[in-house]
């Protein structure tokens, strides 16, 4: 009897939605893969976003029809919650992909690894204790750049929440994992995270793109997303 393949759950940014990822849900798919795509936005409107994300998430997963095991897949500010969503779930896990993503830092907050110049500036630019919306720490021209599709970033930037501030301070869950893990580098902006999964032995894959191609290029995201979870799958 051939064994179900394991689902694959993506899992968007805190500062982003569904949609930046929904594309590359549809490539996986047409590749052969089952993907649940998660919608969580719904956690990051008030303190403690941590553990608001994590009971939602688990909620969100075992409230779904998908069965058998699943491969966890987390996006940028997402990668360093994974080893807790692991944990959180009843149904199991047999892996975590990094998707141009932060690492863990068990018990450290996002502020304590950040340049003070970030955390200053981004301080300097929340009101009533919020962030604005991530499309608008940046020039337009810039994210136009990444989505081109005008319909798709403006869904994109529609779902963007306001992230308390207070969720950078926050000590990040002190969860171990010990499962298979890997990598998928988009930009630039990751080369020190994606360096520090190949040292830790991580499976590792790398595009010359953007932050946002699993929107804007999910079919070229989706080629080695799967062949990072076939290795997973061996490990």
């Amino acid at each position: 009897m051939v064994s179900a393949p394991a689902t694959t759950v993506l899992v968007h940014s805190p500062y982003l939605g569904p949609a930046s990822l929904r594309p590359l849900a549809g490539a996986l798919t047409a590749l052969g893969h089952p993907v649940l795509l998660l919608d969580l936005r719904v956690t990051v409107n008030a303190a403690p976003v941590h553990q608001r994300l994590i009971g939602v998430f688990a909620d969100a997963v075992e409230d779904s029809p998908v069965e058998g095991e699943l491969v966890l897949v987390g996006h940028s500010g997402a990668g360093p919650l994974l080893p807790a969503f692991a944990d959180a779930l009843e149904t199991p896990v047999t892996g975590l992909v990094f998707l141009d993503a932060e690492l863990p830092t068990p018990g450290r907050s996002w502020r304590e690894d950040a340049p003070p110049e970030r955390m200053a500036h981004l301080k300097s630019i929340a009101r009533a204790g919020l962030m604005p919306r991530w499309d608008r720490w940046f020039a337009p021209e810039a994210l136009s750049a990444m989505v081109p599709d005008v319909r798709l970033l403006e869904e994109i930037v529609g779902e963007a929440p306001e992230v308390p501030l207070a969720f950078l301070k926050e000590p990040r869950p002190t969860v171990a994992w010990r499962g298979p893990c890997g990598y998928l580098r988009l930009s630039e902006a990751y080369t020190a995270a994606c360096a520090q999964a190949r040292d830790l032995g991580w499976p590792v894959r790398e595009l010359a793109s953007h932050h946002l191609a699993a929107a804007s290029a999910p079919e070229d995201v989706a080629a080695p997303l799967a062949e990072l979870i076939a290795a997973l799958g061996k490990r």
